[in-house]
């Protein structure tokens, strides 16, 4: 079965997360994404290393179902490269400073001299206006910014997300975007340019908290796992681990009371009558959720929430993440062997399910210039004078 993008060429000119997430989604969905790198590899290869060689784990993670090319765009010979490169492709995805982009001719105009109708989609930190816009920045940094992380962890105490959620937010909104870009295309014949941030994804995320503070002064800090606009919700210590609950609504609030017992207590008290007047007031929820639940083991609160009909899963560590029956039988990892390490990487797969496509079983990320050769050639350039590149540097 053909992929959806099948006859889309991407060229992924990304580093660390959200530019090569956007083409990495694009490529589960058949389209054809080239990852260019520096001859000598770059520093996003070589972040979490994994295998002998120092490879790491975002590196197999988004380099899947990916070719690669080495290029010095820096370089007269490379920058004709990267021209023929581009006139063949039709999406081209970076997440450098404009600054950058005009040195190596990726920026939208010098694009578009090239290969009318091309589609530009760009991540940077904070957007492409504004004071900060040649800045460069990082996830945490718009985590910061956000007001997130304030929120996150304890008053006075602010912390981050361990998962870097903006940019992967920034990957996976840019992909959305560029496939609207696609779309466009289709229609008009129009290519376009694809602007994300990491700063804006950030503020999406956390826009309700932001609504909330402009509108009625709320001025709320962080309560760690507790959730401040329902409860119960939060983690609770059991006798063998933690388990976390989510309790929304009037419907489910009803369910936890006749599990906790004292229908009186909390069904007549008006500070308990709504979500979020039980989220202002969850300190004291909680304190009875943790009487109720101490006692019990993971599995023996789990399988009492589960009969209440109550959302609730344990706080799991990675390694029990790997084992967990639900991750294992629900098939969310394909299993991919790695060159240089006897065990194969759990890569997550496809986040999304189609009734009438699927995603392929995944290629592993691309060794360095594994097909440098190979593109050469499609771009038509002959043996000679493909080692004529490689010994002067150029790939």
């Amino acid at each position: 079965m053909s992929g959806i993008l099948e006859g889309i060429r991407v060229l992924d000119f990304g580093r660390y997360i959200a530019g090569p997430f956007c083409a990495t989604l694009l490529a589960d969905l058949g389209a054809d994404v080239i990852r260019i790198e520096k001859p000598n590899g770059g520093e996003d290869r070589f972040t979490v290393p994994v295998t002998d060689s120092g490879e790491g784990a975002y590196f197999h993670q988004l380099g899947r179902n990916k070719r690669g090319i080495t290029l010095n765009p820096m370089q007269p010979e490379g920058r004709d490269i990267v021209q023929r490169l581009v006139a063949t492709a039709d999406v081209v995805v970076v997440n450098l400073p404009a600054t950058a982009l005009q040195k190596m001719g990726l920026d939208y105009e010098s694009l578009c001299a090239i290969k009318p109708g091309i589609i530009l989609s760009t991540a940077s930190a904070f957007g492409s206006t504004g004071p900060y816009a040649s800045r460069g920045g990082f996830d945490t940094i718009a985590q910061a910014m956000s007001g997130g992380m304030y929120l996150s962890g304890e008053a006075d105490k602010p912390a981050k997300s361990f998962v870097p959620y903006c940019d992967f937010g920034t990957g996976s909104l840019s992909a959305f975007g560029t496939l609207a870009a696609i779309i466009h295309k289709m229609k008009t014949g129009e290519g376009q340019l694809v602007d994300g941030s990491l700063l804006g994804t950030a503020l999406t995320f956390n826009n309700a908290a932001l609504i909330e503070q402009q509108m009625i002064d709320v001025n709320r800090v962080g309560s760690g796992t507790r959730g401040q606009y329902n409860a119960p919700t939060d983690s609770f210590r059991t006798s063998d681990g933690w388990v976390t609950v989510q309790i929304v609504g009037q419907g489910l609030f009803k369910r936890w009371v006749a599990l906790v017992g004292d229908e009186d207590r909390w069904l007549n008290d008006e500070r308990f009558a709504t979500d979020q007047s039980r989220g202002d007031h969850g300190e004291v929820i909680a304190q009875r959720m943790q009487e109720w639940i101490k006692t019990l083991s993971n599995a023996e609160a789990l399988s009492a929430l589960s009969q209440a009909g109550i959302p609730a899963g344990e706080l799991l560590t990675p390694a029990q993440v790997l084992d967990n029956e639900q991750v294992v039988e629900g098939s969310f990892f394909q299993q991919v062997d790695i060159e240089g390490s006897d065990i194969a990487a759990p890569i997550a797969d496809h986040p999304i399910k189609y009734s009438k496509t699927s995603t392929k079983d995944f290629r592993p990320a691309p060794k360095l210039g594994q097909h440098t050769n190979e593109i050469l050639q499609e771009l038509g350039f002959t043996p000679d004078q493909i080692e004529e590149l490689h010994g002067s540097g150029i790939v």
